[in-house]
């Protein structure tokens, strides 16, 4: 009995929140206007609703089961949720009209509660697009509400399925009726809808509550606008009004953007917008929803229903100064862009001095360490060369003993040029290996050799070396190999810095790469270690001493500033000028371009049959890549000056008056003459006039007259300076030419141009000049011979000098050591043993040839054994027992394009033509008409030819 009663106290209590809800919609709608009716009833239910409960609570607790305890609690619970809900529902009555939704919402609701609820609060519409209504047509979820009602429910479940789902709509009834934007809806469109019934009846007890249903037809769509003037609304205009009245219920936030949207218009002086009621309303919903405290300038002009040209006047240039405050804003935004102005170029000042600042204190770190650093090296460098000094002076006061006792040389054919020289030569490690015949001066049974070579050779070239060094040239009567042949191969050691491998591209001098190998210079330490050894090298270099002072040896030559400042041209000239020896016209120390065309001038005139000039850099070593010419039968006037020349006798000619007026037309003429008819020797480093002469006038050089004769001989004499001041000649011989005219490929030896004594007397004259610069080294002196054709005599000039071990000395010791004889270069005689028919040697005069910069791109295609033994079966090689032939000397391994040759035979013409036609065959075997590569083999046998006709035609001039 007391659960039947509970269950009826617990249907009840429902059935009054139904009720509840209903009044609430009645109130909110325009059909109800008696509300103290409603209050009556609500008043009525609540007593009815005491009396169930009353009996309830006199059951003693004693007689209370579980389940009783339980529907009592639960029906209390919902008695006093009821009887507030009643209360306040009745002071929301009492107080404000409310506005039901859309009908079809509500039936919609009580169909499916859940389902059914817009989440407005969470969605943000945007400001373009879709009306409300239409978003309205696609409601979401308030998961939020509907899960906190739930909550709230007790949760039983041994309720009927009826009254569990009349609990569920009645929750979801209530919801609808609490949501906020149900007031952002028009009123006019609820005064439209009408319900086609008020309620479905439901009844429990004989209790009929009815439930309106919404009708089937969508309200009208109204945009409701009305119009901005000026920035100003006109409160009396029908279409604001209409638009106010319909939108009452939240005109709070509606006024809010309605006035940011008027002082927007204003500002920018706007005069008419068309403003869009329901996206204003939009707006409004997502400002309140949004973070923002004011919508941006674009949000608010996305109300507009004119918004395009609204927006158009707007990005207007200016046009915010045109609206209202328009004077006081474009004053504070010239004082904010002055004042922005003025900051940032303090800032950028500030910035510009600390980073002046930083840059200060790195480049004054850097400074002082690179002062320490200099310091450091020059201190080191000083040191090295006090060391150099008291080694070499030690080597010239034992001089003679060295030389007559066991010593070991070190070759190091270094290249010491400067690092642009360095840069712009090709296979620089093959011309640094050009000087391999070194190894030969192991003829000597008290020489012992350690060459460092500036690559690595292969085992054809090694095997190659050490056979060739085998040769007993000196004879023991049927060249077996015996006596002192037989103990060279020990005697030499060919090295190769490991550095080598570490800077393969850099191109430095071999004494550099040597200096960065310490396994290289410890294996040299222990070779050398208790026995007479000093160094020979190349070029000097400033790392020549640190070698030596790492090696603790002397060497045999001059410091590096002392060979520097002789191997310049123009203190070349005045080595022979102290010599006292003939030296074509010039002048050396030419420095400026003015100094130029003036010296120039001034040659000309005083030396009118000179026909070429020669400009020859100061830091060039012997090389033609440091030489230009100009031929001066380009000069308009030198035939008006020639002519003046012939009217005046020598000595008239000499005076300044008559050589005026010429050299006046010669300085007009000579920059254009010069510009367009000066070239450089060689185009590989130089390739033109103009870039020659901007290093020439850096650099300082000479200007000297190239022989004028057409019957020209070049010699090169090489002389040894020895540390105990003697002066002796080591090599001589006539130079051969290739494609450059003013660069030796070889030479022919012995010379046959000069009288021997006087170009023995010539060059010790050179050799004691040079020893007032250094004390000790290697000297090659260029020469030049002609007859002149006023004298008919012959003349002899000194052209070039450098301090360095020559290539030509370097193959003279391959020659010698091939044939095993001996040269006397004062009687400018080669005799060489030759066997008989009863196998007496017996001593015999000879001619050689000798080539170091023979070049056939073709040579690398052909190993070594492969082009030897081509070369054998043309029966080019060299006969032991005769000491006639052909001897090559390899130079690296991996290229093969390089290679050195030496023809030697009884008569100067022949061995001539030994060369020329193995430089004949050889190129014919290894080209193709199809493929002509680089190569400078045609034009060494062109220049041999030229000169077997001088030499037949002079003979033929003797026989007359």
């Amino acid at each position: 009995m007391v659960t039947s009663k509970i269950s009826v106290l617990f249907f009840l209590n429902h059935l009054v929140i139904i009720v509840i809800v209903v009044c609430k919609l009645l109130a909110m709608s325009e059909l109800s206007t008696n509300k103290d009716t409603l209050v009556a009833v609500l008043a009525k239910v609540q007593e009815y609703l005491k009396q169930p409960r009353t009996h309830l609570k006199k059951i003693p607790e004693s007689d209370r089961t579980t389940g009783q305890a339980q529907y009592i609690g639960v029906c209390d619970n919902v008695h006093q949720l009821s009887i507030k809900q009643a209360e306040e529902y009745l002071k929301t009555v009492n107080r404000q009209p409310l506005v039901l939704p859309f009908p079809e919402l509500l039936q919609q609701t009580l169909k499916s509660p859940v389902k059914s609820f817009p989440d407005v609060h969470q969605k943000k519409y945007p400001l373009s697009g879709t009306s409300l209504k239409e978003k309205n047509k696609h409601p979401n979820i308030s998961t939020d509400s509907v899960t906190s009602l739930q909550d709230s429910e007790p949760k039983e479940h041994h309720f009927p399925s009826n009254s569990s789902k009349a609990v569920v709509q009645q929750r979801g009834l209530c919801l609808s009726v609490q949501q906020k934007p149900a007031a952002f809806h028009p009123r006019e469109d609820f005064h439209k809808s009408v319900f086609k019934k008020m309620g479905q009846k439901e009844s429990n007890k004989g209790t009929d509550i009815p439930f309106p249903e919404s009708s089937q037809t969508k309200p009208p769509v109204n945009k409701h606008l009305f119009k901005i003037l000026r920035g100003r609304v006109d409160p009396k205009a029908a279409d604001f009004c209409h638009f106010r009245e319909s939108f009452c219920l939240c005109w709070d936030s509606v006024g809010d953007v309605l006035e940011a949207l008027q002082k927007l218009l204003r500002d920018f002086a706007v005069p008419s917008a068309d403003v869009h009621g329901e996206r204003l309303v939009e707006l409004c919903h997502c400002w309140e929803n949004s973070w923002t405290k004011t919508p941006s300038a674009a949000t608010l002009l996305s109300a507009l229903d004119n918004q395009k040209e609204v927006l158009d006047l707007v990005s207007r240039p200016g046009q915010r100064y045109r609206g209202e405050g328009g004077a006081e804003a474009a004053a504070v935004r010239i004082q904010s862009s002055w004042r922005s102005y003025l900051a940032r170029r303090a800032h950028l000042y500030h910035c510009r001095r600390k980073w002046a600042a930083g840059i200060i204190a790195v480049s004054w770190l850097l400074y002082t360490q690179r002062q320490h650093v200099r310091k450091a090296l020059q201190a080191k460098r000083s040191r090295q060369l006090e060391n150099n000094r008291s080694r070499a002076q030690h080597l010239a006061a034992n001089w003679k003993h060295i030389q007559s006792s066991k010593r070991t040389i070190i070759h190091i054919p270094s290249l010491g040029y400067s690092q642009k020289q360095r840069l712009n030569l090709r296979r620089f490690d093959v011309l640094q290996n050009t000087q391999i015949g070194r190894l030969c001066e192991v003829r000597d049974e008290n020489v012992e050799v350690i060459y460092i070579c500036p690559q690595h050779l292969g085992e054809d070239i090694l095997d190659y070396y050490t056979n060739f060094l085998k040769c007993d040239g000196d004879t023991d009567g049927a060249g077996t190999g015996t006596g002192p042949a037989s103990s060279r191969q020990g005697r030499f050691v060919i090295l190769t810095p490991e550095a080598v491998d570490y800077f393969p591209n850099h191109k430095m001098c071999l004494s550099t790469l040597l200096k960065y190998s310490p396994l290289t210079l410890k294996r040299v330490r222990g070779l050398i270690e208790g026995r007479q050894a000093y160094i020979v090298g190349g070029v000097a270099h400033v790392d020549d001493l640190a070698v030596a002072d790492e090696l603790n040896v002397p060497i045999l030559g001059p410091e590096p500033a002392v060979s520097r400042l002789c191997n310049s041209k123009s203190e070349g000239r005045r080595i022979f000028a102290a010599a006292e020896v003939d030296v074509p016209p010039g002048q050396g120390d030419v420095y400026s371009l003015s100094q130029l065309h003036e010296v120039l001038a001034k040659l000309i005139v005083q030396n009118i049959p000179v026909r070429r000039w020669l400009f020859k850099m100061n830091s060039h070593y012997g090389r033609s890549d440091g030489t230009a010419y100009c031929d001066v039968y380009h000069l308009s006037c030198f035939t008006w000056a020639l002519q003046q020349y012939e009217l005046y006798s020598p000595d008239l000619w000499k005076s300044e008056s008559i050589q005026e007026s010429v050299m006046s037309k010669l300085l007009d003429e000579i920059p254009h003459w010069l510009a367009h008819h000066a070239q450089p020797a060689r185009s590989s480093c130089y390739p033109s006039w103009t870039c020659f002469l901007k290093t020439f006038l850096r650099q300082g050089g000479t200007v000297e007259a190239h022989p004028p004769s057409e019957s020209i001989t070049f010699l090169t004499v090489d002389l040894l300076l020895e540390p105990g001041g003697g002066v002796s000649v080591l090599s001589c011989g006539d130079q051969l030419y290739g494609s450059c005219q003013l660069e030796a490929v070889g030479s022919a030896v012995p010379q046959t141009s000069v009288q021997p004594e006087t170009l023995h007397s010539f060059c010790i004259r050179v050799g004691r000049a040079c020893q007032h610069y250094f004390s000790a080294g290697y000297v090659s002196v260029g020469l030049a011979t002609f007859t002149d054709l006023n004298t008919t005599e012959q003349k002899v000039w000194a052209v070039d000098l450098s301090v360095a071990y020559s290539n030509q000395l370097s193959m003279t010791q391959t020659l010698l050591m091939m044939t095993g004889g001996t040269a006397d270069w004062r009687t400018g005689c080669l005799e060489a043993p030759v066997l008989k028919i009863e196998n007496q040697p017996q001593v015999e005069n000879c001619h050689a040839v000798i080539g170091s910069h023979l070049f056939h791109s073709n040579l690398s295609v052909l190993y070594c054994d492969v082009f030897f033994n081509m070369c054998k079966l043309r029966g080019i090689g060299f006969d032991m027992k005769s000491k006639q032939g052909t001897v090559f000397v390899p130079y690296n391994c991996r290229e093969r394009c390089s290679i050195g040759m030496i023809t030697v035979s009884k008569d100067l013409e022949l061995a001539l033509m030994t060369f020329a036609q193995n430089l004949s065959v050889i190129h014919q075997e290894i080209s193709s008409s199809k493929l002509q590569r680089e190569t400078n083999f045609k034009e060494v046998v062109d220049n041999i030819e030229k000169l077997l006709q001088t030499k037949k035609k002079s003979k033929d001039k003797d026989a007359v």
